[in-house]
């Protein structure tokens, strides 16, 4: 492990992208196919999970005959897919953020409970590909956020220490999952749960990456 450099780690729906509502439109849409009425608070439950965790959470509470949870996975990714084409832009403060970092020399990765093939979209469609040394998903990992597997994974990759890396995420899933791992945390939660206490124990909190200053980082 490198010793010196510095890492930023992302999460990617919901501090990258404003997916967060695309997510909740998305669920609502499949899970109507099985007989399943969700509504928006019903899907805040799972955020930060991985897709295949929220879809056997639901599973459990109200049991359906016809689709596999699998398939519902799957229709979940391509309307997803579809929505960030459509209407995917970036967070505020995304790419300014990126920008210092990457002038700063910092190694950047980012670790998301999306798969893969979402991950690809959406940086793709916000222009930021080239930022990312390492992109991995919860997906790959035998346990999702809040276990700290991504979080160490993408760090290893990055080949740098987990206590010199600074995860910014935007659930308390994902907040847990990086203290797990040993990193600083940036909490950018939404704006519905900006003042809810449990966001304190990340390290740093701002409304928006916009909000954040070199020097707060460095401060961490």
């Amino acid at each position: 492990m490198n010793q010196d450099t510095r890492a930023a780690i992302f999460d990617m729906d919901g501090l990258l992208i404003d997916s967060e509502p695309l997510w909740r439109r998305a669920e609502i849409a499949i899970f109507k196919t099985v007989g399943v009425t969700l509504d928006e608070k019903m899907c805040r439950e799972t955020t930060g999970v991985r897709i295949d965790a929220a879809v056997q959470h639901w599973y459990e509470r109200f049991p359906w005959q016809g689709k596999s949870p699998q398939t519902l996975v799957e229709e979940l990714v391509l309307r997803m897919q579809n929505e960030i084409a459509r209407t995917g832009v970036c967070m505020p403060g995304v790419k300014e953020t990126l920008d210092s970092l990457q002038a700063a020399g910092w190694k950047i990765g980012l670790a998301s409970s999306s798969p893969s093939s979402l991950i690809d979209s959406v940086i793709e469609q916000l222009g930021i590909t080239a930022y990312f040394e390492a992109c991995c998903s919860a997906v790959d990992e035998e346990h999702g956020k809040p276990h700290p597997a991504v979080y160490l994974t993408t760090a290893r990759l990055l080949d740098v220490a987990p206590e010199r890396c600074v995860a910014f995420e935007d659930s308390l899933p994902g907040i847990r999952s990086a203290k797990a791992a040993g990193m600083r945390v940036v909490a950018v939660p939404d704006p519905e749960r900006s003042d809810d206490p449990e966001f304190s124990i990340a390290d740093l909190r701002v409304g928006s990456l916009s909000e954040l200053s070199y020097e707060a980082l460095l401060a961490l």
